[in-house]
């Protein structure tokens, strides 16, 4: 097995599990794999920032406003190992509820940027974005709501 391998096999179903956990209206997985140590960022499809502190509290609040995944599934579209630093950029293909909504289907592009941490691969970065119409709907009410 090469290492573009190794980190898919190792890291895409800690990713899956952690974000149909948030869907579901729970952070704790998917702030578990994120680093502690700056510099780390997120530009999200809803909310963009900086430092665990404020990362932290994002992902609580994204959490809140999400129930009822019925499906999550990640599409790669590229990846890559360099010594300690990988990506994976891809599609996010989400049916949840946002709110009191009932569950819909959303999709967004990502790139995640990874960072060997004591062995572990930790997110440092995130970046999504909408990938249809439909998607950008859901993205903006989130972004109209109170967040941290």
């Amino acid at each position: 097995m090469n290492d573009l391998d190794a980190f898919l096999d190792s890291t895409l179903p800690r990713l899956e599990a952690a974000d149909t956990a948030l869907h579901n209206g729970d952070a704790t997985a998917r702030a578990a794999l994120w680093s502690r140590n700056d510099p780390v960022t997120l530009f999200g499809a809803a909310v963009t920032a900086s430092g665990w502190e404020k990362i932290g509290s994002t992902f609580d609040w994204l959490a809140s406003r999400f129930s009822n995944c019925t499906a999550f599934a990640y599409e790669v579209v590229a990846a890559g190992v360099s010594g300690d630093l990988a990506y994976i950029v891809g599609v996010e293909h989400t049916t949840a509820s946002v709110g009191d909504d009932p569950p819909a289907a959303y999709a967004l592009r990502v790139t995640t940027i990874l960072r060997r941490e004591a062995g572990e691969w930790r997110v440092v970065h995130r970046h999504g974005d909408p990938y249809d119409a439909s998607s950008a709907d859901i993205a903006s009410r989130l972004g109209a709501q109170t967040r941290p």
